[in-house]
């Protein structure tokens, strides 16, 4: 069935300036719908209805903002194959990580439900006699929300949820190759009891509708996932306002194998960090530093694991990887095995385009042999399936080579050593580590980020989330004496 699918700004749905086609990369000949664009006038009302409705829902009663999003995530993760189907169906991930991505979302909805009254403040005495001190925190105000393609329902989700749960009203702008999965959580978002103008979701370009949000003095708080490239942009037209900025970028993982390690789990391990999510993730085990010792035996069995992966239809039974999720980002890859090539790599196995039943943007995994941690393949996000050895003699060298990148988002190791388990965790310079662990998976209850190029501003996920999408107030009381 093919939508036409609606912005939802001040209360309504309706339709923008254009539409935009989205089709199914599995199959190109499935067209999920049309999807309208927002015109400058459209943003501007959004705007407009966002700061009045703010101030409305910021006096709200705890319980009502609680139980209106306890019945947002209740509708997600009751509603999970069929949202997790369409997810699927326009991203091309496997279906049962889609329907894993539907009810995590609805997961962080009903944890930060239980955020709402755990908002507790402070109190203190003044060095001052007679007056006391209350400290709490506030809601920033309207946040604009920018989310990437690859987790179309859960990253927008982990920063909707929070800012909703703390007081703030919203305008989403998703990423365009993902508006179906918008339009269906908008959908639910909208039925709720809630002041017309809170939640806005808002189509469009990044160039013309991305700018004009981030540009905007009315807009308080700005929370980013993409390219490290756009982050860039964002910062410097945000501070011309000094807008309150949170932003999640490049990565440049990677899981060192140790030759104490468990051989079975570091072959397992590497190759769902690696080819999870066709490779599309910011958490992805890109590069997999693996000590001389065992490196011949591991990139052996990796590859003839990642050869033994089925490769199709999104929807299709069995399937473990599905199309990339454009032309674009299927030429890009395909250019980064190019450049592979030309740097001295050997490719080990993968990195074709095949074909399948349906015409879509279809490539094997890739394992990359004989590479050197300072070569542009191990230095530049790929979000591809591409995984690229790095042979090391030691662990410190191991170490060395994890750290030695400008992102610092995951790391991971694998070994049997609690002194290197616990070294590891202690000097990796990365925000999340991982021990016997893939570097993609993380949990929705802590927080969330990275260091260098990787990361920006506060820390999503978990109560740490209060920190960008409140402001702490500071309060001194005079009592004086009863009389």
């Amino acid at each position: 069935m093919s939508e036409t699918g609606q912005n939802f700004i001040a209360g309504a749905w309706c339709d923008g300036s254009s539409t935009i086609a989205n089709i199914n990369p599995s199959d190109l000949s499935d067209q999920i719908g049309h999807y309208a664009q927002a015109d400058s006038a459209q943003l501007d009302h959004a705007l407009d209805a966002a700061q009045t409705a703010q101030k409305k829902w910021a006096a709200a009663g705890l319980e009502s903002r609680q139980t209106i999003l306890m019945n947002i995530g209740n509708e997600l993760m009751e509603r999970r194959i069929e949202l997790g189907t369409l997810l699927s169906r326009e991203e091309g991930k496997p279906l049962a990580e889609g329907v894993g991505e539907i009810y995590r979302a609805g997961q962080f909805f009903t944890y930060y439900a239980a955020e709402v009254l755990r908002q507790i403040g402070d109190t203190a005495d003044s060095v001052r006699d007679g007056i006391e001190i209350d400290v709490r925190r506030e809601p920033v105000g309207v946040v604009a929300i920018i989310s990437p393609w690859n987790f179309p329902t859960a990253t927008a989700v982990w920063k909707i949820a929070p800012a909703l749960a703390f007081g703030n009203a919203v305008i989403w702008k998703p990423a365009n190759l993902v508006p179906a999965s918008a339009v269906a959580l908008s959908k639910i978002i909208s039925r709720q009891d809630i002041p017309h103008g809170l939640f806005n979701l808002v189509m469009g370009p990044g160039g013309s509708i991305g700018q004009k949000l981030v540009e905007s003095p009315a807009i308080n708080a700005i929370s980013f996932t993409g390219s490290l490239d756009v982050g860039k942009q964002i910062a410097i037209a945000a501070i011309a306002n000094l807008t309150k900025v949170q932003m999640e970028m490049g990565s440049k993982n990677a899981l060192a194998i140790m030759d104490d390690g468990d051989l079975d789990l570091a072959v397992a391990t590497a190759l769902g960090g690696a080819f999870g999510g066709t490779g599309q993730k910011c958490t992805a085990s890109s590069r997999l530093v693996v000590h001389e010792a065992i490196h011949d035996e591991f990139a052996d069995r990796l590859v003839a694991a990642a050869s033994a992966m089925k490769v199709g239809h999104a929807l299709a039974d069995g399937t473990q990887i599905g199309p990339v999720v454009s032309a674009g980002q299927l030429a890009e890859n395909l250019q980064w095995m190019e450049t592979a090539k030309q740097e001295g790599s050997e490719v080990l196995f993968g990195g074709e385009t095949v074909s399948r039943d349906h015409d879509g943007y279809y490539m094997t995994p890739a394992v990359i042999g004989g590479t050197k941690n300072d070569w542009r393949i191990n230095r530049e996000e790929m979000f591809a399936p591409i995984a690229c050895i790095i042979k090391v003699g030691s662990y410190d060298e191991a170490l060395d080579v994890v750290n030695d990148t400008d992102f610092g988002l995951t790391s991971g190791i694998i070994t049997r050593s609690l002194a290197r388990a616990t070294h590891f965790r202690r000097n990796a310079q990365t925000g999340v580590v991982t021990i016997n662990l893939p570097t993609a998976g993380t949990d929705y209850h802590v927080p969330f980020g990275g260091r260098g190029k990787s990361s920006y501003g506060p820390r999503e996920q978990g109560s740490y989330a209060a920190e960008f999408y409140t402001i702490v107030k500071t309060s001194y009381i005079a009592a004086g004496k009863p009389e």
